[in-house]
């Protein structure tokens, strides 16, 4: 799957990171910062945040404005099959699940609907092996 995670991450822009907190301890802002320091427009998806890492929050992922090409999926894995059908329904091209995040069934949906799949990995440590050459 190594290649295909590869050109997801080189032909993405956008990612909407669903859970991400404005807490600083927390995986998912760490996570995301890189990723918008690696030149990725990151979207908060959480409807306790108004703003997180400069951009602003929106409740769910049908209320993003724009075109989204990654979810990235920092919520337990009993969250997943609903937000992979918001994933589908807003024409995403992949799923994320973070670390420890794993739902075969919701992963089955999504590749069912054309969506790329990717469970239970770090989007951060995967792209610095993966394009970053670290």
């Amino acid at each position: 799957m190594s290649p295909e995670i590869a050109d997801l991450l080189r032909t993405a822009h956008t990612i909407a990171v669903v859970g991400l907190s404005s807490k600083k301890w927390r995986a998912s802002h760490g996570v995301s910062e890189y990723m918008q320091s690696q030149g990725y427009r990151i979207i908060p998806v959480n409807p306790e945040e108004n703003e997180v890492l400069g951009e602003k929050a929106y409740p769910n992922l049908q209320s993003v404005p724009e075109k989204v090409d990654i979810v990235n999926v920092f919520r337990r894995p009993e969250h997943a099959p609903g937000i992979v059908d918001s994933a589908i329904a807003v024409g995403a091209r992949a799923v994320w699940m973070q670390e420890g995040v794993y739902h075969p069934a919701a992963a089955a949906t999504a590749t069912a609907a054309g969506l790329l799949v990717i469970m239970d990995r770090c989007i951060l440590k995967e792209h610095r092996k993966l394009i970053a050459g670290r």
